[in-house]
């Protein structure tokens, strides 16, 4: 059943918990807030760092997570998680920290060995 929650004014489901705030950036400086709107307007190469910056400058205005969501195409998982990271570090949360893939599956000595092989 759903009821009125007295902290936020929403409807909330079963024990009276708090909702949680919307995800907001924090307020840009204007050196942040320059090399965000430049990114946008001339980078056409970096896509990931051209959405992100556009997050970034959306989610600052007040622009809620899920209308950016809907304007990029992307998850608001993606948006909030994006969000969050510039909050921490900012212009640094511009370029994908991505992992290095899959572990090898062959060591230093089974490339010896096959090149010692090869080699014969």
């Amino acid at each position: 059943m759903l009821r009125p929650s007295i902290l936020s004014g929403r409807r909330d489901r079963g024990g009276g918990d708090r909702v949680a705030e919307p995800v907001k950036a924090r307020r840009l400086t204007d050196y942040e807030g320059l090399r965000l709107t430049q990114l946008v307007r001339r980078c056409r190469a970096n896509r990931v760092r051209s959405c992100r910056a556009t997050i970034f400058l959306a989610s600052s205005s007040g622009t809620p997570v899920s209308a950016i969501a809907r304007l990029l195409a992307a998850d608001e998982d993606t948006v909030r998680d994006v969000v969050h990271a510039f909050n921490e570090k900012g212009l640094a949360a511009l370029g994908p920290q991505w992992e290095g893939g899959r572990p090898r599956l062959i060591s230093d000595d089974d490339i010896a060995f096959i090149v010692a092989t090869a080699l014969i």
